[in-house]
Formats: C-alpha cells, structure tokens, sequence
C-alpha cells in the first residue's frame, strides 16, 4: 500500500512515517526541502500547499493521503487575525489536495484536524465528543472547520473516503513550545505557583495518535467518520507537573496559590491566554475512537513522559 504524507518534517509526521516504513509501508514524503535524514522514502518537493499546488507527481499510485501539514496556531492570535492566510493553507490547501488525490484514484484520505474546532475549554460541561456542535474560536480553528467542511462534502460525492481525527495538546520526545518550557522549569527546580489548579485536560502521546492514524489507514469502519483521541487519562495542570518530575526524577515545589489570584496577575501582564490554558479544562470524549475502532493506547502518559525525559536530558548533556 502506498502512503503520502504531507508535513513529513513536522513533530507528528516525523515519528508517523518512520513508524510507517518499519511496518512495510511504501511511503512518499511531501517537503519544502530535501529532508535530511529521512531514508528509504521517496521524496517530492513541494514549495507551498494552497488552492494553486501541483499534487501530480506526489500523487502518483498514492493509495492513502494523510494530510498533516498547516499552519499552526500562534498562542497570541488575534481571534479572527490573518483568517485568510490560515485559510490559504488549511482550507483551500486541503481541498485542493483532496480534488486531486479523487482524480489520481486515492482510496482514503486521512485528515489531521485539531480539537481546537469543538472549543477551546470544557469548563462547565463534561467532554467533548466528535457529535457536538462546533464553537470555533481563532483563524487556525475556523479554517479547520472549514477544511473539515469542505472534505466532507467532496467524500459525499465521490468514491474517496475520508478519515477526520482531532487531537488535543500532543506531547512526545523533543515537543516543542509550552510543554517543552515546563519541563525547563521542573528541571531547574525553581519553585512554581501551580500547587492547587484542579482543572482537568485531555491529552495524547505521541504514540497513541501515530497508533491510531495508522489504524485508520485501512480499517472499514472509519470511513466518513470523525473521530477524538486522547491516553484515557485525563489530569491537572498540578498533576502533570508531579509526573513530569517523576519522569525528571526531580523534586518539584508547588505552591499552592489561589488561581483567581494568578488569572487576575496574568491579565494584567498581557498573559491572560495562557493563563486561560493553565487554569481551564478541556476533556474529550476518545470512548467512540476505542469502540467503533477497537482501538487501545500503546503507551500511558507515564511512559511517553519518560520517554519525553530521557530525550530532553540526553540533549542537554550532548
């Protein structure tokens, strides 16, 4: 079975296509560059992804597409800032895709949303489910949604199908960002104000949604579905600083300060976003992921923690 990729180079594609040709995939790579040290796959170059990209020869014999490539959320977006260059990329880009991937002959396209387009917190209700309306907030979630749209509405009049996947925060070794900041600062020791939030958010290892992508490539019931991903596991901003200790084995001093005391601190210094990320919840719903699929995690939160701490202090030593 032959496989495209797009966003090859990304965090998630990296580890998805290395997965894929250790289990005998015949993988072709889309890139803006010659990819350095991604061996043993075919690789095709392309420049930009939008509505004017010439998909002809990755496309070649393709039989699956899973679409990774973005534009990525940016933390201080304006709510509705840059909407048309988000859409350039991740709406019409896709689409574009998908209308080519039909006349190539493509059996299933797989498409990496984000669980950004259900919402941003689950403050006040339970979980998330891929059923529930959607309360987009932000360029990069609106022009998911959209793309999600528009995909949809090819699959419904073509014989492509398609696979829709949201996840939530993805975390694995050498994450980038906020998650590779926090486990700076439980290294350091310093102590942290983050001793008493008891919000609740869902999260999944990086190998769970390389597990799981690569379930979807060829099983007959995730076709023309929508699915949530997470580990199961679903933990404070409190709790994952404990476990990311452990996995340091390192002390971590968490302060118990109030949060309407930190949320009030943050809006002052600009930093309510964050605060907003810290402090609030975001559950999903992975039960139909699990039983529809009958699919299970590979790897707990500890263990991808674990892993996750080994490559950070490797790479400090090296």
């Amino acid at each position: 079975m032959k496989v495209l990729v797009t966003g090859a180079n990304g965090f998630v594609g990296s580890s998805l296509c290395n997965e894929l040709l250790q289990k005998g995939y015949d993988v072709t790579i889309a890139t803006r560059s010659k990819s350095e040290g991604f061996h043993g796959f075919k690789k095709v170059r392309i420049d930009s992804i939008n509505a004017q990209t010439n998909w002809e020869v990755a496309l070649k014999k393709v039989d699956i597409v899973i679409h990774l490539a973005a534009r990525v959320h940016v933390m201080l977006d304006e709510p509705l800032g840059s909407l048309a260059e988000y859409r350039e990329t991740n709406k019409y880009g896709a689409l574009n895709l998908a209308e080519q991937a039909v006349e190539a002959g493509v059996k299933r396209f797989i498409f990496l949303s984000t669980v950004k387009v259900n919402g941003e917190f689950t403050d006040g209700m339970s979980r998330f489910s891929p059923d529930d309306d959607c309360i987009t907030r932000g360029s990069y979630a609106l022009s998911k949604y959209e793309a999600e749209q528009a995909l949809s509405a090819i699959a419904k009049i073509t014989d492509m199908e398609l696979v829709i996947i949201r996840p939530p925060l993805v975390y694995g070794p050498n994450v980038r960002a906020n998650f590779a900041s926090m486990m700076k600062w439980v290294n350091s020791g310093f102590p942290l104000p983050l001793g008493a939030v008891h919000n609740k958010r869902s999260l999944v290892a990086l190998d769970n949604l390389v597990s799981f992508i690569i379930h979807c490539i060829d099983h007959p019931k995730a076709v023309n579905e929508v699915f949530l991903i997470s580990d199961g596991e679903d933990v404070s901003t409190t709790e994952l600083l404990k476990k990311v200790a452990k996995a340091l084995d390192k002390r971590v001093f968490l302060l118990p300060i109030p949060v309407n005391w930190m949320k009030f601190v943050a809006k002052l210094v600009g930093k309510a976003d964050i605060a907003d990320r810290l402090f609030s919840s975001l559950r999903v719903d992975s039960s139909k992921t699990q039983e529809l699929l009958d699919w299970k995690p590979v790897i707990t939160m500890d263990e991808q923690l674990k892993k996750i701490a080994d490559a950070y202090l490797n790479e400090k030593t090296v």
